[in-house]
């Protein structure tokens, strides 16, 4: 094991609180002057990423490159030696198809060396590809091109709040990272250099089966699908965090490369994965204490395990620096009918709060535009000051017909009953409500919007075939049913036409992983229904003691 220096190590205190900047003082890295991190100090991560992407890691910045090169793709643009990235936009597909040059860094017998996370990039993805492609760049001695690759665009990081802290406490600038929506992997493979490598995931989605062929190598940490893995070198064993085997990767393969950055990485993201490793809860395996404990040994002034624990926790569920529209679509959830499409969106704040938002009711209508939603429900969840749950609802239409017949089934309800009160609001279109019965959560929530929609339809129908809403004439209920009918491509789900972001979650496998199963699953509403089932059988207890 190599000694570490100075500036692996830092020199300010351990710091965990969500919301300080790169100002502030946490010892992850130094610092210029303006207080953003010194790229060629800081951070081996960003040592092996700025060359990579054309960055001068002692500048810090972006230089202009040869008009030659910038017509290149992304991964062609990132081997000119000595030059930056002009632009972060894609080159549209019809350029790509026109053969743009090629630099001479980039050899037809050189591919290009991706390492992949899954389509959920949670911190435990992110961090997996960063750290198994600093391990494989520092130790393959040809000079081989690894680029960790975020499986999601650049636009929805913003969703994943725990993996925008600590890329903040670790110093890795968001600019450095590369993200699906920047690199065409279909054309370097149509090209003959793209070499793959799935990491905290071993199925690719239906979008990307042609890919499977360049698949060189599989690390994971869920159980192996034999009729989808990959015919390739495949490492699989079940631990709780992906993190946990490239940790081993790199202490059994190359300890002298671990430095503080890189092991800050994989500490704290095995922790949020293991839910502070707490035996009672069950997914850290003796492997995912073994290497933590670990890393511990070897730097001793990592940040306490609560304390990491807590900020990313904190970080994945707040929503303060989110718009309107990130917040609806961090975790989203549709349902169709006769193509009639409804968003049922969980947020995790008062309903009062929401919507008091400025521009709140043009940020709807622009949401409901944009993800060809008629109808989005919104469920808010919050705890209160005597810390017990509380669930509200809004229902956003425009049609007031499709409104009112919502809002009237959701009302009358008794198999589940929600107990609504209406509450008040000023904005048109929409219906606020306090739900009483908090045991009703938004998986319960959505047979009763499908039976809404049918009812609707119901309504509609004349014995002619034709659907008719009361009130309004048979030509405004045509124009109505033709709208509603283009909102979703005929023959497509949703999930297949733009499938929803999944809210984070500490493991996830891609979509459409038959193997969505095993470890229990953590999101933001199941905790709050486990809490809420707390309370309620707390209140019966304490009510039935006294008598």
């Amino acid at each position: 094991m190599r000694s570490r220096r100075s500036e692996d190590v830092g020199s300010g205190e351990p710091g965990w609180c969500v919301g300080s900047g790169l100002g502030t003082t946490s010892g992850w890295g130094q610092r210029t002057e303006e207080g953003e991190p010194s790229l060629g100090e800081c951070c081996s991560v960003s040592r092996l990423l700025a060359p990579v992407f054309g960055v001068s890691p002692r500048a810090g910045r972006r230089t202009c490159i040869p008009a030659s090169a910038r017509c290149c793709p992304a991964p062609f643009r990132g081997a000119v030696k000595g030059c930056a990235v002009a632009s972060r936009a894609p080159l549209p597909l019809s350029a790509h198809s026109r053969g743009p040059p090629r630099p001479a860094g980039l050899q037809e017998s050189r591919p290009l060396h991706v390492v992949l996370g899954n389509e959920a990039c949670d911190l435990d993805s992110m961090v997996s590809a960063l750290a198994l492609a600093f391990y494989l760049a520092k130790t393959t001695e040809a000079e081989e091109v690894f680029v960790p690759v975020l499986n999601i665009n650049r636009s929805e990081l913003p969703l994943r709040g725990d993996n925008v802290f600590f890329l903040q406490k670790i110093h890795i600038p968001e600019s450095l990272l590369i993200f699906r929506d920047e690199i065409d992997l279909h054309a370097l493979h149509q090209a003959g250099q793209l070499t793959l490598i799935l990491v905290d995931h071993h199925v690719l989605p239906k979008s990307d089966t042609a890919l499977e062929e360049a698949v060189a190598e599989v690390l994971d940490h869920r159980p192996i699908e034999q009729k989808h893995c990959p015919p390739c070198h495949v490492s699989v064993e079940l631990v709780g965090s992906c993190a946990t085997l490239v940790t081993e990767r790199i202490l059994e393969g190359a300890p002298e490369i671990l430095d503080r950055q890189i092991a800050a990485l994989l500490h704290g993201t095995i922790i949020l994965d293991c839910v502070n490793m707490d035996l009672k809860v069950g997914k850290a395996t003796p492997k995912d204490n073994k290497y933590v404990e670990k890393l511990e040994a070897l730097f001793p002034d990592l940040p306490k395990r609560n304390d990491i624990f807590d900020s990313l926790q904190k970080a994945k569920f707040d929503i303060s620096g989110l718009t309107t529209e990130q917040m609806l679509r961090k975790d989203q959830k549709t349902i169709s009918t006769h193509g009639t499409k409804v968003a049922i969106s969980a947020i995790y704040m008062d309903l009062e709060a929401f919507l008091q938002r400025s521009g709140l009711t043009a940020d709807l209508h622009a949401f409901c535009q944009a993800h060809n939603c008629d109808v989005l429900v919104t469920m808010t969840i919050f705890f209160n000051t005597q810390n017990e749950p509380v669930r509200q609802l809004a229902v956003f239409c425009p049609h007031a017909a499709l409104r009112m017949t919502i809002c009237g089934v959701l009302e009358r309800s008794h198999s589940p009953s929600l107990k609504l009160t209406p509450a008040p609001s000023t904005h048109p279109h929409l219906q606020a409500y306090l739900q009483g019965n908090t045991q009703v959560s938004r998986k319960k929530l959505l047979p009763l919007l499908q039976e809404a929609l049918s009812a609707y339809f119901d309504s509609m129908k004349i014995p002619s075939g034709q659907p008719e809403t009361e009130g309004v004439s048979r030509e405004q209920a045509d124009k109505e049913l033709d709208r509603a009918g283009n909102s979703l491509v005929p023959g497509l789900s949703q999930d297949e036409e733009e499938p929803p972001l999944p809210p984070t979650p500490m493991n996830s496998l891609v979509d459409e992983c038959p193997l969505d199963q095993g470890l229990p699953k953590l999101s933001a509403e199941v905790i709050f229904e486990k809490c809420s089932q707390i309370s309620l059988s707390q209140s019966t207890a304490a009510s039935l003691s006294k008598k």
